[in-house]
């Protein structure tokens, strides 16, 4: 059975970062999923498809997602063809969100592993304020949702420490990966 690695963390915990490094990687034995959202895509961080929020909103209403959500002023959605890869047996991995775990476990059941990217309040800071996409205020608005979030026990997340090189956290993760698969075949 083909599983749905849901990658989840705080903004800025380095999930971008870690699913570029993915792509690139011959041996991955998954597919990294782009994600549908209303920001522009020159925006500077992942790399996902850009839809305007009337696009979106269609999208959304024909059942071209197999998952959405609303955060941060913006639409996000991850696309059926999800769906047909994991009926194909091809394992997927996908930027999450922490709020809509429930709802993606409701819909994948068995089929769904959680990941869950952690680094210090330091780290991100240093991220953050590196991307340059928020304001000072923002910063530390997130900053603080990252301190305050807590998933709960239901969530069953698989924790991975991101405050190391971004080498450490793909081999990490990779390792991670291939327990879950071998373990759901």
């Amino acid at each position: 059975m083909a599983k749905l690695i849901y990658l989840v963390g705080a903004s800025g915990s380095g999930k971008d970062s870690l699913l570029q490094a993915l792509r690139e990687q011959q041996t991955a034995p998954l597919l990294v999923a782009h994600r549908y959202i209303t920001r522009a895509c020159h925006a500077g961080s992942e790399n996902h498809i850009e839809l305007s929020e009337n696009e979106f909103i269609q999208r959304r209403s024909q059942g071209l997602f197999a998952l959405h959500w609303q955060a941060n002023q913006h639409y996000y959605g991850l696309g059926i063809e999800i769906d047909q890869w994991l009926a194909q047996g091809i394992n997927v991995v996908v930027n999450g969100s922490r709020a809509h775990l429930p709802i993606a476990r409701e819909r994948y059941g068995d089929r769904i592993q959680a990941v869950c990217l952690q680094v210090s309040q330091a780290t991100l800071r240093q991220r953050l304020l590196a991307r340059g996409r928020e304001t000072p205020l923002q910063i530390e608005q997130r900053l603080q949702r990252a301190q305050d979030y807590q998933l709960p026990e239901s969530a069953r997340c698989d924790y991975l420490n991101n405050n190391d090189d971004l080498q450490h956290t793909l081999r990490e993760f990779l390792r991670l990966v291939e327990r879950t698969i071998a373990v759901s075949v």
